[in-house]
């Protein structure tokens, strides 16, 4: 359980943090996973509370619930065969490599995503708060498939817009606050540039490869699967990704929420009190169920 709280006035035009390293999480025989923590960012990572860098070639979670946050399911390009999604919501829908699954649970929902068999699935799990006033909205989800993203390319980059909007380049809304997650491969010495607009946290993941991420007059330096947070006060801000050898990059973009929050599994809610309420409602199957 994870309680934290941050202020935002009178915040700095930029503030950077330092790359951190993902902790390895395996369960079972068919998920692993580098796991990044809000905790590890000194608050700069709000609104992400968690990010799973993970393979998944067997069943590993079933049913489970979540509430009070939006549970977010970015597939990479290199995954392969079908990544089956069922939730409370009545979805039942078949992910392939590159597409993108966004569950707003809201006051709670169920789901459950598996590779089918024989699949192997390569990709991001992501958990981004909800502020207050909107942990009790109604669920909601959002599935984009792989070719409706826009792509950007460029002089040895390609930029997939999986959410959110870069250079003018609008790409889908979550269902949830504005977000913008671009999935960006960059050959050596490539670079490309995304304009970030103020009052924004950012989260750069080297999936693999090695970069240099130029923002404000700094240069800071990525290695592969470390994570680097950033805060962007009020001046907009040009964020470089360039590519020390051959690099892909997630950046991850979103308004910070600065609000208290406590986290319990897959339960995100303003206070302990509200995560024995959910946890209660869950308990007496009040957050739906999954259709067989």
């Amino acid at each position: 359980m994870n309680q934290t709280a941050t202020a935002y006035n009178n915040e700095p035009d930029l503030q950077t943090g330092q790359p951190v390293s993902g902790q390895p999480l395996n369960i079972g025989a068919g998920f692993d996973a580098l796991s990044f923590k809000h905790h590890q960012f000194d608050g700069l990572m709000d609104p992400l509370v968690m990010v799973d860098h993970y393979t998944m070639s067997l069943p590993t979670f079933g049913a489970h619930p979540h509430a009070g946050m939006s549970a977010v399911s970015i597939l990479f390009e290199d995954s392969e065969g079908v990544f089956n999604n069922r939730d409370s919501l009545g979805n039942n829908i078949d992910l392939h490599p590159g597409d993108m699954y966004w569950l707003k649970a809201g006051s709670g929902a169920v789901h459950d995503e598996r590779p089918t068999e024989g699949s192997r699935t390569h990709g991001l799990q992501i958990f981004v708060n909800l502020p207050r006033r909107h942990k009790h909205d109604a669920p909601e989800s959002l599935h984009v498939p792989a070719d409706r993203m826009p792509v950007i390319n460029g002089d040895g980059y390609r930029v997939r817009v999986v959410l959110g909007e870069s250079n003018g380049i609008q790409g889908s809304q979550s269902p949830a606050l504005p977000f913008t997650a671009l999935d960006a491969y960059l050959d050596a010495g490539a670079a490309y540039t995304h304009e970030v607009s103020s009052h924004q946290s950012v989260l750069i993941y080297a999936v693999s490869g090695k970069a240099a991420i130029n923002l404000g007059g700094q240069t800071l330096h990525l290695s592969e699967q470390h994570a680097l947070a950033i805060r962007v006060g009020a001046s907009p801000q040009a964020l470089q990704l360039a590519g020390a050898d051959k690099a892909h990059l997630v950046v991850l973009q979103g308004t910070p929420i600065a609000e208290q929050f406590v986290q319990k599994g897959p339960f995100v809610m303003s206070s302990l009190e509200e995560i024995q309420q959910v946890t209660a409602a869950f308990e007496a199957g009040q957050l739906g169920s999954i259709a067989d």
